[in-house]
This record gives structure tokens, C-alpha cells and sequence, in this order.
């Protein structure tokens, strides 16, 4: 096997028959990954995060249900920060929108939902993505995602 050594820069390499390799520059999804949602409901659920909208997605899902903008703030916005809202949760931590383990706002649901699980935080590491397929049993089913369709989700939600 070869030795683990460091270039300049402090990033770990291997030098193995005469072959550098640099295993820090390249993303653990670089092939893509499988993620295809089961409807479990997991990501929506007894969750200590929270979801953030936008003015137009507010717009969208008070459209969608049928009342007002000012009717959807107050119904269903627990604050607000530079033009971004934060969606309420019900007591147990449950999205406001989850009914019967299913979103009813799927169609228009948020572009921080549409794009779960392909957050920055969940692609830092394969570890991560190991972590996550304990909780969400989407990942690594289904559905190949491609490394250009996976960057294409980050810069959405960046």
C-alpha cells in the first residue's frame, strides 16, 4: 500500500506506484447518487429544523389552498427574515402542511423541500449520506441522480 503523505497545500494524498491521488478534491457523488422519496414522511416529521419560503413560494402554496397571502402569513408563518419566511410546525414538530404522513402542498411545496435530501450539509460526505439512509430509507433507491443534476440542486438552494 502506499504512504500518506501532504502537499503543500495540507490536503492529505496518496502517493500508491508512483500515482499521486487526491481524494479530498473529488466529491463522494461524483458518479451520482440513488434517492427516489417512499412518501415515509421522515423529513417532515418530529423535525427540529424548519422551512424556509420565499415571497413567491408564500404566493404559490396561498393560491394553492385557496386564500390570501395575509391569510397564509398569518395562518401558517411562525417569523420572518429578508424576505424569506419560516413555515409554522405543529406541536409535535410535525410540518404544518404534513396530514396523514403526506404533504398537502406537494405540488407547490418549497424549493427547500423539492430539493431535500441534496443540501450542502447532506453532501459534505459519504459519512453524511450514510447517516441520512438511516433516517430517509429514498436514499439510495430509486433514482440515479447525476453529479451535474445534484450541483444543478445545490446552486438552487444556495
Amino acid at each position: 500500500m502506499g504512504e500518506w503523505k501532504s502537499d503543500h497545500s495540507g490536503v492529505p494524498i496518496q502517493e500508491n506506484h508512483g500515482i499521486c491521488l487526491n481524494f479530498m478534491k473529488e466529491k463522494f457523488y461524483q458518479h451520482g447518487l440513488q434517492f427516489e422519496c417512499t412518501g415515509c414522511g421522515n423529513c417532515c416529521s418530529n423535525n427540529e429544523g424548519y422551512v424556509e419560503i420565499s415571497e413567491e413560494e408564500a404566493v404559490a402554496i396561498a393560491n394553492f389552498l385557496k386564500i390570501s397571502e395575509a391569510e397564509f402569513l398569518k395562518e401558517y408563518v411562525t417569523g420572518s427574515k429578508d424576505h424569506r419566511w419560516e413555515l409554522s410546525s405543529q406541536p409535535n414538530g410535525d410540518c404544518i402542511f404534513l396530514q396523514d404522513n403526506r404533504c398537502q402542498v406537494y405540488p407547490v411545496r418549497p424549493l427547500q423541500c423539492r430539493t431535500f435530501p441534496f443540501w450542502k450539509e447532506n453532501l459534505k460526505s459519504a459519512y453524511r449520506w450514510k447517516l441520512l439512509a438511516g433516517e430517509c430509507p429514498g436514499i439510495n433507491q430509486g433514482k440515479w441522480h447525476s453529479r451535474e443534476e445534484i450541483e444543478a440542486m445545490l446552486k438552487l438552494s444556495d
